[in-house]
Order: structure tokens, then C-alpha cells, then sequence
């Protein structure tokens, strides 16, 4: 593709959320670059966002559709079979972009073009204090998305679908997202790579990503997240890594450290609390409140916690018990209402 060919597509599916819709096509009407669409693809809510997207329809180029439910990668593909675009820019209905995110992705296309990239993603200032500290959890150096980072910086780049790039070639080529509830982003990205198709971070295309806004929300979403991952592995084992294991590491080291100090070896427990003060002190220096510092330990736990579990449940029963995926987790594949 051309660079100077390049024609954007905004692509976000949305399940019951229209007040998270608004803030977002509020932030796109005031992208500085202006030429793009925006395909809103309902998937099958029962509370519509349809009067919402009308109303943005005098200040952007917006199209709503609206379909059964099948989950966000279904609903994903089914607005890119609309778009105009030949550059689909997949977002999240939970996401807050800056003035200048398109203006950054184009420039980067431009630049060096990739048929698949990923951007970050940050808290705005007007989060709620548990956003920012979920936020914490889900992006620091000290947790997951450190672990993430790091590892993925030693190979090929896995996109996530809150803010992802994708062309038009690669998604015909591809057939775009699979029916899978969790991980069908890192999913699709390694398709792509064994399709000859490359992917690159963005670290200028910043998303403000408002994740869930409850604590019992995103122990369940990471938890899935936990479950999703063994059978990423199972059915990509060449693209397993040892970091992957390392939630699940710390929470057995969790148990193993308590049950140190209950028989009087309390080294281990010391360590432990070392590392949660360490995020403790760095949360409340990045968000500059001590509150926030002390809820990033909620979501620190719960991060680890929800996802070491996840992990381990799945990873016995696939790798241990030799069980098949579709069986042993069908939500991990039918979007439930």
C-alpha cells in the first residue's frame, strides 16, 4: 500500500455502553486530522447507543450498524466489511483519544507503514481514582504490563484490540478475528505473522483506556484473561514464553510466603511486602496521590491474583488434563448476553 493512499476507518464495537460511546466520539470530533469514518457496530444491546451516534452525525462521517450478539471480534470484522477505509483503526467503547491520535498514526504509516501496529495505553487526568489505579496495575513496570512489555520487546509486537492498526490487505488476507471472547487480538496478530504480515508499537498513538470500574470487574476480567493465555500457548506453542508463567509464579510464591511466616521463616513474606510498597511509593509518585497509591495495592492483587489463578485453572486442565479448549472454557468462545 501507498502511504499516500492511506484512507482511516474507525472501528469500535459496543455491548450495552452508550455513555461510553459518547465520551468517545467525542473525543474523535476533535481529532486535528479530520478525514476519517467511524463504524459503530452494535452488538446486539439492550441498551442501544443509536440515538448517541446520531447525533455526532453532523460533525464527523459516522455509520451505526447494529447485529446479534457474537462478540467483539465477530462485531470487529463485520464493521471492517463495511468500512470505506483501507486502514482500519480498531478501538474499545470504553477509550478516551487524544486530539492528536490520528495525526501520530499517520504520521508513523508514513513513515515506515506496517500492515498491523498496536498503541499504548494511559489514564487521563479526569479518571476516577480506581481507574488510575487499575490503570497502574495493567501498564507498570512492576506488574503484568511490565512483564509484557519487556517480553514482547525481545520479539514481534502483539497489538491489543483497545487500540490496534490494522489494513484492509492484511484483514482479506486473514479473514479477521476468530470467535473467541479473550486473547482474540494476540490471536489475530500471530495469524497475521505466519500470514508474512508484521506489527509494530505506536508509542506516540495513546489511547486513555478506562478499563472496568469495579474491583469485582476486573478480578474477572483478568482472570480471563489468565484463562485465555494456556490456550494461546496450546494452540501456538512456538510462541509461548516463560514470562507468561509469571503471574501464576507469583501467586503460588504468594502462598509459599505466608505459609513461611506462619512457621516462622518470615524472609519471604518481607519480600513480598517490599514489592508491594515499591508499587505503593511508584503509583502515588506517577499519579501524585497517595490515595491512588494505595488502591494501585487492591489492583495489584487482584491483577495477580485474578490472573495467576486463571492461568493455573486453565493450564491444568489443557496441558495437564489434556482437555480440548471449546469443552473444558465455551465462554472463552460464545459471547454470553
Amino acid at each position: 500500500m501507498q502511504s499516500q493512499s492511506i484512507t482511516y476507518s474507525f472501528i469500535v464495537p459496543v455491548f450495552n455502553r452508550p455513555h461510553e460511546i459518547q465520551e468517545l466520539l467525542e473525543s474523535l470530533a476533535q481529532q486535528t486530522k479530520k478525514d476519517f469514518e467511524v463504524v459503530v457496530v452494535e452488538d446486539g444491546s439492550h441498551i442501544k447507543c443509536e440515538d448517541v451516534v446520531k447525533s455526532f452525525s453532523d460533525s464527523m462521517q459516522i455509520s451505526y450498524y447494529f447485529k446479534e450478539n457474537s462478540g467483539p471480534g465477530d462485531s470487529r470484522n463485520y464493521g471492517m466489511r463495511l468500512a470505506k477505509g483501507n486502514y482500519f483503526l480498531i478501538l474499545d467503547s470504553d477509550c478516551i483519544m487524544p486530539a492528536d491520535y490520528l495525526q501520530q498514526v499517520d504520521a508513523n504509516l508514513k513513515s515506515e507503514f506496517v500492515d498491523c501496529f498496536g498503541g499504548v495505553d494511559t489514564a487521563a487526568d479526569s479518571f476516577t481514582d480506581v481507574q488510575k489505579a487499575i490503570n497502574f496495575a495493567m501498564t507498570s513496570v512492576l506488574t503484568t504490563g511490565g512483564i509484557r512489555g519487556s517480553s514482547e520487546k525481545l520479539g514481534k509486537f502483539h497489538p491489543r484490540s483497545f487500540n490496534m492498526g490494522l489494513s484492509k490487505a492484511a484483514f482479506d488476507s486473514t479473514g479477521g478475528f476468530r470467535k473467541i471472547y479473550i486473547g482474540e487480538d494476540i490471536d489475530m496478530s500471530i495469524r497475521l505473522w505466519k500470514a508474512g504480515f508484521n506489527s509494530r508499537l505506536f508509542s506516540n498513538a495513546k489511547a486513555f483506556h478506562k478499563r472496568r470500574v469495579s474491583w469485582r470487574q476486573f478480578k474477572n476480567q483478568v482472570h480471563d484473561f489468565g484463562s485465555a493465555r494456556p490456550i494461546l500457548n496450546f494452540w501456538y506453542p512456538e510462541y509461548a514464553k516463560l514470562t507468561y508463567f509469571f503471574p501464576a509464579a507469583f501467586l503460588l510464591g504468594s502462598v509459599f510466603a505466608v505459609l513461611m511466616a506462619i512457621i516462622g521463616i518470615p524472609i519471604f513474606i518481607y519480600l513480598l511486602l517490599a514489592y508491594f510498597f515499591a508499587c505503593f511509593c511508584l503509583s502515588t509518585f506517577q499519579n501524585k496521590s497517595i490515595k491512588v497509591g494505595l488502591l494501585s495495592l487492591v489492583s495489584v492483587f487482584f491483577q495477580f491474583y485474578g490472573y495467576g489463578s486463571g492461568f493455573i485453572r486453565s493450564f491444568w486442565r489443557l496441558h495437564i488434563r489434556k482437555m480440548k479448549p471449546e469443552e473444558v472454557f465455551p465462554k472463552q468462545f460464545v459471547r454470553k448476553k
